[in-house]
């Protein structure tokens, strides 16, 4: 679990496809491993560590001095940006929360939902206003003035457009300075994780609408004979 707060901007080291990793049987499989270059995840970090990169949980597979390994899934590139980091680039990072700490945040459980395009930036006087574009799955689950992750980062939505499915977030001058969107340029893709209370709500009200539905049309169904 994660606050997203993001503790630190850590650089790319290497993003590369490992034809021998040795699975569970012995066997041997290709998949992708990325290194990251960072200061502030590295304390307290331990093999089997959960550290978010641009909102994603990754798990530390080795670490050193300077940088920390992790393994990245096929699920994992599909459903986030991580794919297209490469050499140089800048993630947002975050350590696990610690039991009993401060969540100046929300509750952000680095699974990322999809990702989504920015389509407009603007200033308005010290802040900064992004507009990003989700999948149409998404934006029933997105609120005005509700929480949501954007690569890592907890935010608040302001605007919600549900029939061009976008929504929009400001950034206040000293959250511009210790994240990485506002350097991504329009048409670049952030990662999207929704308020997981919110996905709860949904899924626990749709269940109950259908059992309604159902209550109904047996009413109906007496009624008519």
């Amino acid at each position: 679990m994660f606050t997203g707060i993001v503790e630190e901007i850590g650089v790319v080291v290497s993003m590369t496809e490992v034809a021998e990793l040795t699975l569970w049987d012995g066997s041997k499989g290709k998949g992708f491993v990325l290194v990251v270059k960072c200061k502030v995840c590295l304390d307290g970090c331990y093999l089997g560590a959960s550290i978010a990169v641009n909102g994603t949980c990754l798990t530390a597979t080795a670490f050193d001095d300077t940088s920390v390994t992790f393994g990245v899934a096929p699920e994992t590139l599909r459903c986030t940006n991580l794919g297209s980091l490469s050499p140089g680039s800048q993630v947002n990072m975050e350590r696990a929360a610690q039991q009993g700490g401060r969540n100046s945040g929300h509750y952000v459980q680095g699974h990322v939902d999809n990702t989504g395009e920015i389509v407009k930036k603007w200033r308005e006087g010290e802040s900064l206003w992004i507009k990003v574009k989700v999948p149409k799955s998404l934006i029933t689950l997105i609120v005005k003035k509700g929480f949501i992750a954007v690569d890592g980062t907890s935010l608040t939505v302001c605007d919600v457009n549900s029939e061009e499915s976008w929504f929009t977030f400001m950034l206040v001058q000293y959250t511009q300075t210790k994240i990485i969107v506002p350097h991504k340029k329009e048409g670049e893709k952030v990662n999207i994780e929704l308020d997981v209370l919110g996905k709860y709500v949904a899924q626990s009200v749709a269940a109950i609408n259908t059992r309604v539905s159902s209550l109904e049309a047996k009413i109906e169904s007496l009624m008519s004979n």
